[in-house]
């Protein structure tokens, strides 16, 4: 079948956020007395939100706030810095327009929280191109999980094998996949050559690099 629309992920591939994430991770956790190392970071950069709270609270249990109470500390920071300092990756406009033009269905699936969404569109200045939205916080699990994707797949009134994802994680590409899409992958320049990522149908460094004849 023709391939008539796009999922995008969000962060770290349209929007250069994944340093804003650490940064409030590390200030609200360490207000608990919780001090990330790097090598628990790197499990927890695909979770969720709350995942990454109930992760750090099973090994280092706080006391007086909740787990949910971190959790909107760390999502009320992130969407400061985005507000304040958010850019996007490299070809993300150009990427957009291109499918805009030849009447592509577009969406997002993200394990952001879904109010994070409307904050990173507004401040890209993208919100127009999109027809369909999916946040794991609204699904049962997220990513790996395939349910984000099926969910956006469905508000495009689009089949998955007419759809291709655009992802930045393993666990981001292992979700669209098995969501039964075409994969478009962009890792992080230090992780470009993670043998994790020949999962997907086309590596590249940047979005730009996608062939937009």
């Amino acid at each position: 079948m023709k391939i008539n629309a796009v999922i995008f992920d969000m962060d770290g591939l349209l929007i250069n956020s994944e340093p804003f994430w650490a940064q409030a991770e590390r200030r609200v956790f360490s207000s608990v007395g919780v001090e990330l190392s790097d090598s628990l970071c790197e499990k927890t950069a695909s979770m969720t939100t709350r995942e990454v709270a109930e992760f750090w609270y099973a090994r280092f249990p706080w006391k007086h706030k909740s787990i949910e109470t971190v959790e909107n500390e760390v999502i009320n920071y992130v969407d400061e810095l985005i507000q304040k300092n958010g850019q996007p990756m490299t070809g993300t406009k150009e990427i957009l327009s291109y499918f805009h033009k030849k009447n592509y269905r577009i969406g997002l699936s993200t394990n952001s929280p879904f109010r994070l969404i409307a904050t990173v569109l507004n401040r890209l200045d993208i919100a127009p191109y999109f027809h369909g939205i999916s946040s794991s916080e609204h699904v049962e699990r997220g990513k790996p999980d395939p349910a984000v994707y099926l969910s956006t797949l469905k508000k495009l009134g689009a089949h998955a094998n007419e759809c291709i994802a655009f992802e930045d994680s393993v666990s981001g590409v292992a979700a669209a996949k098995a969501a039964g899409m075409q994969t478009v992958v962009v890792p992080a320049p230090h992780d470009f050559d993670n043998p994790a990522y020949s999962l997907a149908d086309m590596k590249l460094r940047t979005l730009l690099d996608f062939p937009m004849a």
